[in-house]
């Protein structure tokens, strides 16, 4: 996790400074690895009174700038946001019970090198969004 020192030496390194709400976005995303910024909002708001949403939107625009977080259309709704920096992966998402779960990028590697090959196409690994069902929903549907 990106500690406080260094939250706040990318932010000096960029004229800014580290405020209160800034550092509880970015814990937020760490501590719920997937989340929307509904999400982040509840969180951050169990830890501290006065942040607003709109607050919220705009650390995570200016933590994805800083490339801290980054963010994925998991569904119709909200992006979800997650840790950059981490290990790069693509989601798999239940269209059962709506899990998410990480895929790790090496599975995605050969798509990636033959859509650069064939198209000239560079593949976000991160922004990938796989939509089925789960082991556990496809038993269920059997």
């Amino acid at each position: 996790m990106v500690g406080f020192d260094d939250l706040a030496a990318v932010l000096r390194s960029r004229g800014l400074r580290l405020t209160a709400p800034r550092q509880l976005v970015l814990e937020s995303v760490y501590r719920l690895r997937h989340a929307t910024p509904d999400q982040i909002h509840a969180d951050v708001s169990e830890r501290a009174a006065g942040v607003n949403i709109t607050t919220v939107y705009r650390t995570l625009e200016l933590l994805e700038d800083l490339q801290l977080v980054t963010h994925a259309h998991l569904s119709h709704g909200a992006p979800t946001y997650h840790p950059l920096g981490e290990h790069q992966h693509a989601h798999l998402v239940c269209r059962g019970c709506g899990d998410v779960q990480e895929l790790p990028s090496p599975m995605l590697e050969g798509l990636a090198g033959d859509l650069r090959t064939t198209r000239g196409f560079r593949l976000d690994i991160g922004h990938v969004a796989l939509f089925g069902v789960c082991g556990k929903c496809g038993t269920e549907e059997e």
